[in-house]
């Protein structure tokens, strides 16, 4: 059985004093109300809390992720950090790939390639994003723009390393737009990716990798989504800066 994933990406939001307080109200309400074990709740926080969260958390059913990383184990590399950094201070998963890192910062496929293995190597699990534009989506590319993203960045694994990577589908037309994809453009996606997966590594292989929707995840739409074949969970973002809403979009989940 697939795990399921509620990660939480907080982007570049809150103080040390507000994260410390959204995240003992998220810990205590999993901890209280959350009762299916193959449920992983994650929450990716900006780089100066890492350590000091990681130590914070007190449940097993809470991980703490870094929100990007640097492929290389050191040097003259100013601003970055490594993956060797993070494993240090307890981090186990990082979200590499996000539509923001890629448009801002101009991150390319093999760029994110690198950072995939330099995670894999310390043992830790890569969230790797994926995602097409709305211009893509209308001139009837994105399957293809899509399923390249996992070609050019997650192909050169092998089937046992695949197998440690989560996916998350992100439309970029719908992250902090208000905007979501419907269940069923979400599940057409997924599908897909998951048909790809399989046209390299077999369809035992590919019904083993979690595929997570981020777009405009809320407590609204996460029992629809959640609930579609191919939809492992959701990458949410402003909702999850709301521990009310994002303790409740972990309880979305089929039974």
């Amino acid at each position: 059985m697939r795990k399921k994933y509620a990660a939480g990406n907080w982007k570049m939001n809150k103080t040390f004093e507000e994260g410390q307080i959204l995240l003992s109200e998220v810990v205590n309400m999993v901890n209280d109300e959350m009762n299916n074990p193959n449920v992983h709740v994650i929450l990716g926080v900006p780089f100066p809390y890492l350590s000091s969260f990681t130590k914070l958390v007190n449940s097993s059913k809470v991980s703490i992720a870094a929100q990007n990383c640097h492929p290389k184990p050191s040097g003259a590399y100013t601003g970055e950090v490594s993956v060797q950094m993070l494993k240090s201070v307890g981090v186990k998963y990082v979200i590499i790939g996000h539509s923001e890192r890629r448009e801002y910062f101009g991150e390319s496929d093999a760029f994110i390639a690198e950072k995939v293995d330099a995670i894999l190597a310390e043992g830790l699990t890569p969230i790797f994003c994926c995602g097409e534009t709305l211009a893509q989506r209308e001139a009837g590319i994105h399957f293809d723009f899509v399923c390249g993203q996992l070609t050019n960045s997650l192909f050169h694994l092998s089937a046992e390393a695949l197998q440690k990577v989560v996916i998350a589908y992100e439309p970029i037309w719908a992250i902090g737009t208000g905007v979501t994809a419907s269940s069923a453009q979400a599940q057409e996606m997924h599908k897909i990716l998951r048909d790809h997966l399989a046209s390299k590594y077999g369809q035992t292989v590919a019904d083993e990798i979690s595929i997570l929707y981020g777009g405009s995840v809320g407590a609204g739409n996460a029992v629809e989504l959640f609930s579609q074949p191919d939809v492992d969970g959701g990458l949410v973002g402003g909702a999850s800066l709301k521990s009310r809403d994002f303790t409740d979009i972990s309880k979305s989940f089929p039974a």
